[in-house]
């Protein structure tokens, strides 16, 4: 089967993405003691990090070197983009081939299991509690806003200057002015002084803003915006250079398709893979199937990167590339001591195992 990429979306960072949740589910006649679970198979999530960046000039830009010393500041209105971090994480999907039943005997010790909302099994006969995944975290987490503010600060002696070069000198001045009263009050040479500290701090900080909000007359703004765009992508065999999306300094991160962007590649190399069944085979190691069958995934080591340059570089499990196990039965049929076991919801794989 082809390998499929199956959703690419842009997601804003805002918080409130929901925890995975999981249901308990009890094994009682009503049910003739049977729970119903599936096993998951690999979804890779690839979570960019784009950067939206925007420029606008400030009027006094060309004398931002000549009064303040700034050789960097921004000398024209534009808006650009910037590719971050790459982060991949393993994402189970249930897999409607592989559905099971957990049958329990009538004289087990209140058996019960717990799965996700989608049916993936996470314990059987033990509390259960989910943790944040990684995609979750990576949502959640909140980008500081770079903006500055806008610059506001207009004295009557910069506004009745006439010239933007004598404008710029007298904002200048009072940038210089107000960092020289900063001085003074941090060292107590100033005639009035703030009463207490908190007085002093609200000064010092109404007059950090002045400085700022005039500065950015010579400087310019800069305003950061972060987004995350995902690709999901479910491996059937290995991949060679599959283009996952293009990304543009003008256009940010655009379809695999669009030619406009420089192609984001990544490559995929199974490193562990169970050994091939002929039909036979496979269909004599599913009936001897017993009790619960969970996954024992493969490895992959994947690539991603951008005009040679390394992106992201890791080993993951790929279900697709393992195998199904059963346990026995009988191990659940002990009335004094139940077993208690744990699995990975988003391989299928045993976690823990407590006799």
């Amino acid at each position: 089967m082809k390998n499929l990429i199956i959703i690419a979306s842009l997601l804003l960072t805002v918080p409130g993405m929901a925890q995975t949740k999981v249901i308990k589910k009890n094994a009682v006649k009503a049910n003739n003691f049977g729970i119903t679970y599936s096993l998951p198979k690999t979804s890779l999530v690839i979570d960019a990090e784009v950067t939206k960046v925007t420029c606008k000039a400030g009027p006094y830009y060309k004398y931002a070197e000549k009064y303040l010393g700034v050789k960097d500041a921004v000398t024209e209105d534009k808006v650009y983009y910037e590719l971050g971090k790459i982060s991949l994480i393993n994402k189970g999907l249930p897999d409607a081939d592989n559905t099971y039943i957990v049958e329990f005997k009538q004289n087990t010790v209140a058996p019960y299991a717990y799965l996700t909302e989608d049916g993936l099994l996470c314990s059987i006969n033990a509390e259960y509690t989910p943790t944040e995944s990684e995609l979750d975290v990576i949502k959640n987490k909140k980008t500081a806003s770079q903006k500055v503010a806008d610059a506001s600060v207009y004295s009557e002696e910069l506004l009745m200057a006439g010239s933007t070069a004598k404008q710029a000198e007298v904002a200048a001045k009072q940038i210089y002015r107000i960092r020289e009263s900063r001085m003074n009050i941090l060292t107590g040479e100033a005639d009035n002084l703030p009463p207490d500290g908190e007085a002093m701090k609200l000064v010092i900080q109404q007059l950090e803003e002045q400085e700022k909000a005039l500065s950015n007359l010579f400087t310019g703004i800069l305003t950061k915006e972060t987004d995350h765009y995902e690709v999901s992508i479910i491996p059937n065999d290995d991949l060679d250079k599959e283009v996952l999306f293009r990304f543009s300094d003008q256009l940010g991160i655009i379809d695999a398709d669009d030619l406009g962007g420089t192609p984001v590649y990544m490559n995929l190399k199974a490193t562990e893979r169970a050994p091939l069944l002929d039909a036979k085979e496979a269909e004599k190691k599913d009936k001897s199937l017993k009790g619960i069958v969970y996954n024992v995934p493969g490895k992959a080591n994947v690539e991603i990167f951008m005009n040679k340059k390394p992106l992201f570089k890791g080993e993951v499990q790929i279900t697709q590339f393992g195998s199904r196990e059963g346990l026995a039965p009988v191990m659940f049929e002990d009335k004094k001591a139940p077993v208690k076991i744990y699995f990975y919801p988003e391989t299928g794989a045993i976690k823990q195992i407590i006799q």
